[in-house]
Formats: C-alpha cells, sequence, structure tokens
C-alpha cells in the first residue's frame, strides 16, 4: 500500500481530485494506493476556511476506487491538534493558509505509515508517481527538491515544501516534525511551515527539479507544480494559475499534456454538482 496525503479544505476539493486522477491515471503499478485528507475548520480566522465534507471525501473515494477496488481515502479531522498547537501562533496569519501548517501533524498518527508522500493540492503528474515514491530515502529524514526561485534568492539547496517524500521512522526519530512545530508556535517565520521544515532538517536527500517543475513542464517532468509563477510579458508580473482552471491550462501556458486528466475531472466535477444538488433538494 502506498500513502499520500494531502491537506486543505472544501475549497481544494479540486486539486486533489485531479492531482489523484494525475497519479492514478500515470501509473501501470497494480499497488493500491491510500489517500490521506488532513482537513479542519478554522472558519473563526475566514468564512470559507470550512473542512472538506464527507461528500467530497466519499465521492473521491468512488473515483479512486474505479482504478482500483483497493485504493482507499481517510480523512482526518485536525481542528483540535491546530487549536492546542498552533491557535494564535505568530504564522497564523502567514502568506499561505494555516492548511498549510497541518501537514506537522503527520507524526503524531500511528496511522501514517514509515513512507509518505506529501503533496500540495496544486500539482500534476505527468509520468507513473513512482519514479518519485520508489527512490530509495533510508537515512535521510525525507527528500525534495529544490524551489525553483528560492534556489538563487535564498540558497542554492533551498527546497520547495510543496512535493516531499518523507521517511516517517527517521522524521520520528529525529523530533523533525516537533521541532517544526516549535518554530511554528515561537517565531515569526517568511515561508512559515517550509521555513520551519527546512530548519529542523538533520539530514534531506535532494532531487532532480523534475520532481517538482515549479516553473516549465518539458517531456522529462514528473510533477508540474502550479504554483505561484513569474512572467515578464506583457510586463513583469505574477500568476497563480491552477490546473483545474482548464481554459487558463490551455490559453497561457498551451498545455494538452494533461487534457485526458482533465477531461475527466470536467465529468466528475458536473456529476458531484448533480449529487450535490439532488442531495440539498431530498
Amino acid at each position: 500500500m502506498v500513502d499520500i496525503l494531502f491537506c486543505g479544505n472544501v475549497g481544494v476539493f479540486d486539486g486533489m481530485l485531479t492531482a489523484a486522477l494525475s497519479i492514478m491515471k500515470r501509473t501501470k503499478n497494480p499497488e493500491p494506493i491510500r489517500f490521506n485528507l488532513f482537513t479542519m475548520n478554522v472558519s473563526h480566522l475566514k468564512d470559507n476556511y470550512v473542512p472538506t465534507t464527507q461528500e467530497q471525501k466519499e465521492f473521491f473515494e468512488r473515483v479512486i476506487k474505479t482504478y482500483n477496488p483497493e485504493n482507499q481515502a481517510r480523512l482526518f479531522d485536525v481542528t483540535d491538534l491546530y487549536k492546542e498547537h498552533f491557535s494564535g501562533c505568530p504564522n497564523e496569519g502567514a502568506y499561505c493558509s494555516p492548511y498549510t501548517l497541518i501537514r506537522l501533524f503527520a507524526d503524531l498518527f500511528e496511522e501514517i505509515p514509515d513512507k509518505l508522500l506529501y503533496l500540495d493540492a496544486d500539482i500534476m503528474f505527468q509520468h507513473d508517481f513512482h519514479l518519485l515514491y520508489d527512490i530509495d530515502i533510508e537515512g535521510y529524514e525525507y527528500a525534495a527538491a529544490r524551489d525553483h526561485y528560492g534556489k538563487y534568492l535564498i540558497n542554492p539547496h533551498y527546497i520547495n515544501a510543496g512535493v516531499i517524500l518523507f521517511n516517517m521512522k527517521e522524521a520520528r526519530r529525529t523530533g523533525l516534525f516537533e521541532k517544526a512545530r516549535t518554530w511554528i508556535k515561537t517565531k515569526k517565520l517568511v515561508f512559515a511551515d517550509q521555513s520551519a521544515l527546512i530548519r529542523s532538517t538533520t539530514r534531506k536527500k535532494l532531487l532532480p527539479q523534475k520532481f517538482n517543475d515549479q516553473k516549465f513542464l518539458h517531456k522529462h517532468t514528473v510533477v508540474r507544480h502550479f504554483s505561484k509563477r513569474l512572467f515578464y510579458l506583457p510586463y513583469p508580473h505574477t500568476e497563480n494559475i491552477k490546473q483545474w482552471q482548464v481554459e487558463r491550462i490551455h490559453k497561457v501556458f498551451g498545455y494538452h499534456q494533461f487534457d485526458d486528466i482533465l477531461n475527466e475531472y470536467l465529468v466528475l466535477k458536473q456529476q458531484f454538482e448533480n449529487e450535490t444538488i439532488k442531495g440539498v433538494k431530498k
């Protein structure tokens, strides 16, 4: 069983669904996949900070089981853990949402196995995810690729935390997550959880950029990460285009490599909306 972790709220369901479809449609390995979904209710911070719903989880699980009946989805509500550890902390209002912080609770769940692939919801696999998951990380706390901009502006070995292959056994032994949580609770950090993880690292394995390509899509790119990107034309500006914004993916990036995935996503999205409407009417 392969374990993958997504973190988010009701609003990133489209990301989790498209990312999961890319994983399943691009692999030929019959090994079942278990998707662990961390969520929470912090609507006191912002009205739309509400958890992934049970209906979303059940629909997600029905979809992944069409690819392999042994695939699973598990929904973890970490609201109480967040309140205990991070409520009112210096990083609660960071540049990113508080949902990026909750992967730092992974070590607290016995259900999380010794190897775990954490993924931001705004990623797509162009090639088999086993090219990443099967990398040997014995003796390392995790493996990650460099941040596209950070490797120039901050440090040549500065990593992007949107795609991380965790050796949970080693991370638990060194206290990686516990140390990172302490940083989050005590010091305001520029990139919040990413900075906390980097500062807490004992030993990491640097991966080639193809495992977390945040700007380009090459033939060899395994993971395309649709994070905020700098554009120079027609004038210098940033845009935050996500893979579920299908028309923009076509128009701005000119990508059609994911069309089989995105076409299925659009059908499923409509199906889920129809089921939701019927549920409300009942």
